[in-house]
Parts: C-alpha cells; sequence; structure tokens
C-alpha cells in the first residue's frame, strides 16, 4: 500500500491516539504494583474489586468521548467553530453532571457493590474506602473523556496523549509518596488517582475554555446542548452495553469451565485487549475524519477514507494476527503460566490470531459510523449481533474454552456483517452541519 496524504492523515490522529489509549490502563497498573509492593495481598485484591466497578462505570460512559468527537468533528467540518465548541462545552456539562450523579448514588450503595463482587471481611473494607474516595474524582474522569472527545473532533490527537502520560507520572509519584512514603494505605492510592484524574480534567477545562473564549462561545451550561447530547449518548450508551453483556457473559461461562480454563481465557483476553487498542487508534481517527468530512457535504472524501481506512484495519489485522502466531510459543512463559494452562492458551491463541482481520475492519467502520452520527443503527446493530452471539456462547458451554472463543468470533463476524451492510448503503452519509 503506497503512503498517500491521506494515509498520513489517517496515521496523524491514530499514533498518538493508540499512545493515549495504551497509557491509560497504566492508571491502574501503577496502583497495583505499588499496594502490592506496600501493602500485600488482601490490598491488592481490594484494589481488583474497586477497579473491576470504577472501570465498567467509566466504560459505560465512553460515550461522552465517542459522541463530543462525532458533534464537534462535525460542525468543525461544516466550518462552524463556534458551534463545534459549543457542542464540546456541552459535552464537558454533560460529563460533571453525570460523574455527580455516579457520586450520589454509588457511594451509599459501595458497601453493597462489593458484598455484590463477592468481597469480605478486611478485604471489602478496604474496597469500599478506595471505591468511595475514587468516586470523588469520578466528574474529573469523565471530563476527561469529554475533553478527549472535543479534541479528537478538533483533528487534536496530540494533546490527549500528553494529558494521559503527564496524568499517569503525576498518578505513579504520588501513590507512591502516599502509601510507601506516607503510610496512607490503600486511601492513599485513591487519593494519588483521584488528584491525577482530576489535574487531567484541568487540563482539558483550559483547553476548551481557551477556545471557547477565543471564539466567542458561552462557557455557562445550555440545557438543550446537555439534553441533546444525552439524547445522542443513549443510543452509545445501549451499543456499549451490548458489548459489557458479550464480554461479562463470556466470562461467567468460563468462570463455569474451571480455573485453568478461566485463567487462560483471562490472559487471551489481555492479548486481545493490548490488539484492541492498536485497532481501536485507527477507528478514532476514523470519528475524527468522517465527522469532519460529512459535515463539509464531502461524500466523495467520505466514502474515500472510508475504504482507506477499511483497508488499513483489515492489514492492520493481518499483521497482528501474525503476529500473535508468531510470538505464540513465548507468549505462556511471559504470563508464567502452569502447564495446564499454557496448553489452553496455546489453544486460544489461534483464534485470537485468526479473528483479528475481521476485528479490524469491525473496529474501523464502528468508529466511522460513530463519526457519522449513526448512534440509532450502532445501538440496533448492538442488541442484533449480541442476540446472535448468545446461543454460541451456550453451545461453546459444553466444548470447552476454545469453542468459547470462536463463539466470540462468530459475534465478531455478526458485526462485520451488519456494519459493512450499512457502510455500502448511503443512509449513514447525512451532509451538513
Amino acid at each position: 500500500m503506497p503512503i498517500t496524504s491521506r494515509d498520513r492523515e489517517i496515521l496523524r490522529l491514530a499514533v498518538p491516539a493508540f499512545g493515549a489509549l495504551v497509557a491509560e490502563p497504566l492508571f491502574l497498573l501503577a496502583d497495583y504494583a505499588i499496594v502490592g509492593h506496600g501493602l500485600g495481598t488482601t490490598a491488592v485484591g481490594a484494589l481488583g474489586v474497586a477497579g473491576t466497578v470504577l472501570t465498567t462505570l467509566i466504560n459505560l460512559c465512553v460515550f461522552l468521548a465517542y459522541g463530543t468527537t462525532a458533534s464537534v468533528a462535525r460542525q468543525s467540518g461544516a466550518g462552524n467553530h463556534a458551534r463545534a465548541m459549543r457542542s464540546g462545552v456541552d459535552g464537558i456539562w454533560l460529563a460533571l453532571a453525570i460523574g455527580a450523579g455516579l457520586i450520589l448514588v454509588c457511594w451509599p450503595l459501595a458497601p453493597a457493590i462489593v458484598e455484590l463482587i463477592g468481597a469480605t471481611g478486611t478485604q471489602a473494607a478496604q474496597a469500599v474506602t478506595y471505591l468511595r474516595i475514587s468516586l470523588i474524582g469520578a466528574p474529573g474522569m469523565l471530563v476527561v473523556l469529554a475533553g478527549t472527545g472535543v479534541l479528537r473532533g478538533l483533528q487534536d490527537t496530540v494533546t490527549p496523549l500528553v494529558v494521559a502520560v503527564g496524568s499517569f507520572a503525576l498518578n505513579a509519584g504520588l501513590n507512591a509518596w502516599f502509601v510507601l512514603g506516607l503510610g496512607w494505605g490503600i486511601a492513599g492510592s485513591a487519593w494519588g488517582t483521584v488528584i491525577a484524574q482530576v489535574a487531567g480534567a484541568a487540563v482539558y477545562l483550559v483547553v476548551v475554555a481557551r477556545g471557547a473564549i477565543r471564539l466567542g462561545t458561552s462557557l455557562a451550561p445550555s440545557m438543550d446542548g446537555i439534553r441533546q447530547a444525552g439524547t445522542a449518548g443513549v443510543a452509545l450508551l445501549i451499543r456499549t452495553l451490548c458489548l459489557r453483556i458479550v464480554l461479562i457473559v463470556a466470562t461467567v461461562i468460563a468462570t463455569r469451565m474451571g480455573e485453568a480454563e478461566l485463567a487462560a481465557y483471562a490472559l487471551a483476553t489481555q492479548v486481545w485487549t493490548l490488539l484492541a487498542f492498536a485497532l481501536d487508534a485507527i477507528a478514532i481517527a476514523g470519528q475524527a475524519i468522517t465527522g469532519r468530512s460529512l459535515g463539509a457535504g464531502d461524500v466523495p472524501a467520505t466514502r474515500a477514507a472510508t475504504r482507506r481506512m477499511t483497508q488499513w484495519g483489515l492489514w492492520s489485522g493481518v499483521a497482528l494476527g501474525l503476529l500473535v502466531v508468531a510470538a505464540r510459543p513465548v507468549l505462556p512463559g511471559l504470563f508464567d503460566a502452569d502447564p495446564r494452562v499454557a496448553e489452553l492458551l496455546l489453544a486460544l491463541l489461534w483464534p485470537v490470531a485468526l479473528f483479528q482481520p475481521v476485528c479490524g475492519v469491525v473496529f474501523v467502520l464502528d468508529g466511522v459510523l460513530i463519526g457519522a452520527g449513526d448512534q440509532r443503527y450502532l445501538a440496533w446493530a448492538g442488541v442484533w449481533t449480541t442476540v446472535a452471539y448468545l446461543p454460541a456462547a451456550l453451545l461453546a458451554w459444553g466444548f470447552g474454552v476454545v469453542a468459547l472463543w470462536c463463539a466470540l468470533g462468530v459475534w465478531m463476524v455478526a458485526r462485520w456483517i451488519t456494519l459493512t451492510r450499512r457502510a455500502a448503503g448511503a443512509a449513514w452519509l447525512v451532509t451538513g452541519a
């Protein structure tokens, strides 16, 4: 594939986006390393419980980034720069409102949530402590999502990378100081993360506020704009819920297959997640480019960019699949897996590699349709592909963990069918502001 100006634009957006995506999980990884070193196994388990809750909440709110990217990019492409910034301001106000709601709802329910996951005794008490302190940073976490969406919509993926790396460095330093230096225990780890997240949110607030002032856009909340952003977010929330249902069902089934099967499935999922970051970076470029070109009313450019990004997704998937095959013999050793887990992991890596090209196309077209504002279709497609997945997952229950991963492959193929059919049509090519 010869490199064209369109390819350079895709890379300009995708490469920094990949860096930011990889940096985000480092927040919890730094917490695990410091807590494990200073506080021991019980605290690590408590962090795992609280981290699961927080990750779920944030993942469900990812529409704040995706929806804001689409609306800002479309208005910017149409030349309505003030309205683009207005969409960004409304997205941030919506993030603050949802963050405040999470505190009000989850703070009193924290003990019940922790108990539901299965933590008990000292571990449960520490998990509640971490969760409640971390909830204070929920508005900041969600502002980071919305602010990231604003900058992506403005075709800037470098600033989110800088903020993500800076926040990670601050988080690691504060956690080490609070936990190892001051002896604050697991509460110190939570406070370090909260401060780092609030600092990252403050950077986005300053950047967006400066842009709004420069364009004469009011920083005051607009109820109509917030309501519109929330309405668009509902469809993306449904899409995200469908994704979470699929992954939760797979984990539940793997858990009931046995300890070795669950461990192998978890390790394969970690490999798949790392590969997904690379493919999702192209999808983020797709969101920004599609929204801008449709806002400008340029359907041929949208079609051409979609074809090119789909090629990038496909060949990136092929390359990643071959990488998994090449690395397959050494991966179990990297995870220090015992013989039974290693045997299962080696078997699982075949379908993981096989479905990477499908994942590449799916991720890109998902990003393209999000950028086009085709959220309602994505919500319905999410429902139908989940319906297609569930019988395959239940059938796999009696055939082992490899069959379970093949059921996930059925889900990805179902997504590929729904997305390619939609992209081939013209219903999503809505132009203008």
